[in-house]
């Protein structure tokens, strides 16, 4: 178990993290942004970002440019998929997972109804 103290820093860290991806995805004027918080309920991350682009190219270029605006902060090397056909690219980055949607995908996938199943157990709506 970690000290209360590496919990707190970790924390810190990951909403660091997040807001230099929400940052990226401003600047790249992705559309209908959600994050949800996901620590506590999934081990895979602390926070789930989901956004639309309007095109294959729009998906791609919010992804490069997030790729790049994660590296030059610091956050190392993301793992990518999805990168090549740019329907669905999902980009992790350990405590921050971002799916890139193209609108009709992200209709067909609705992964904001997923990870929140019951009204009592849905998870926090961060913006």
């Amino acid at each position: 178990m970690s000290s209360p103290l590496q919990a707190s820093v970790g924390k810190e860290l990951a909403a660091d993290l997040l807001d230099t991806v929400l940052t990226s995805l401003d600047d790249s004027k992705a559309e209908d942004v959600v994050t949800l918080e996901i620590a506590g309920k999934s081990s895979l991350a602390d926070y789930m970002v989901i956004v639309s682009g309007r095109s294959h190219r729009h998906v791609g270029a919010i992804a490069d440019h997030l790729l790049k605006d994660l590296k030059s902060a610091g956050a190392g090397t993301a793992t990518v998929e999805g990168l090549s056909i740019c329907d669905w690219v999902l980009i992790d980055a350990g405590d921050v997972i971002v799916h890139i949607f193209r609108p009709e995908v992200r209709g067909f996938y609705n992964l904001e109804k997923m990870w929140a199943p019951e009204e009592d157990a849905a998870p926090h709506y961060i913006g």
